[in-house]
């Protein structure tokens, strides 16, 4: 249990890393579309091995197929509500819309949104690595590279969003704090929830948060990397799912 909030907090935290690259160094915005490129390829492998693979062998296709399709409905109805809230650009480091500074009531709307997304993109995440210590095998390298290396470019593009719209450094690292403190109970929830459950409801559960984390990946970070990072990104993607597949093998 403790080992899972852990590695829940050390995985979120690279959010804050993120936050204190954006605050203080100057980077430029096709690294970040590169690193969020080779995060895009390492959580596709990690959801395909620690995941659907597992689901499959413990629960079968049936399972499987209903929770990773649910998982995707519900994190895509989700993503909408936040969307339509000012989250839709929370992993952009760009202006708005205007190209200006929002003001007022819409930039508290906005930050809010940014704030929420974030939180919603990083629970099946959680879930997912404190699901993966229930086997008493340790926890996954894949899992932790993956959501680390994700996690950073999300917490530059955001934190940068929410300067943007006007909040302060302070109320930028309570936000970060907010996220790492969830998503470290998310990992411990997992762990201690999917415990109790029959295979075929680990698997279908397991499937579910899979199905979150692809539909994130194809409906945030795909778009974004591109739009900043260019064609190049589907090289470094490409790379990031290469290490995935070597760490799963050899670790």
């Amino acid at each position: 249990m403790w080992s899972a909030l852990l590695w829940g907090g050390i995985s979120a935290s690279a959010v804050v890393l993120g936050a204190l690259a954006a605050l203080f160094l100057r980077i430029k915005k096709r690294y970040i579309g590169w690193i969020m490129a080779f995060g895009v390829g390492t959580l596709i492998g990690a959801a395909a091995f620690e995941l659907l693979g597992d689901a499959l062998e413990d629960g079968g296709v049936l399972a499987t197929g209903i929770g990773f399709t649910a998982g995707a409905l519900v994190y895509t109805v989700f993503d909408l509500i936040v969307s339509r809230r000012g989250g839709s650009n929370r992993k952009r480091s760009g202006k708005d819309e205007s190209g200006s500074k929002a003001a007022g009531g819409e930039a508290d709307q906005s930050g809010l949104g940014i704030f929420a997304g974030t939180v919603m993109d990083a629970i099946p995440e959680s879930i997912m690595l404190g699901a993966s210590l229930i086997a008493g095998n340790g926890i996954s390298v894949v899992l932790v590279v993956s959501i680390f290396v994700s996690n950073i470019p999300e917490g530059l593009s955001s934190t940068v969003g929410l300067q943007k719209n006007g909040y302060s450094r302070k109320k930028i690292f309570v936000m970060w704090g907010a996220v790492l403190l969830v998503s470290a109970l998310a990992a411990m929830g997992g762990y201690l929830f999917l415990e109790q459950l029959s295979g075929e409801m680990k698997a279908a559960i397991g499937a579910f948060a899979g199905g979150g984390i692809i539909a994130m990946l194809c409906s945030t970070m795909m778009p974004e990397a591109f739009e900043e990072g260019g064609p190049a990104v589907g090289f470094i993607a490409s790379m990031g799912l290469l290490t995935a597949i070597l760490l799963d093998t050899f670790s």
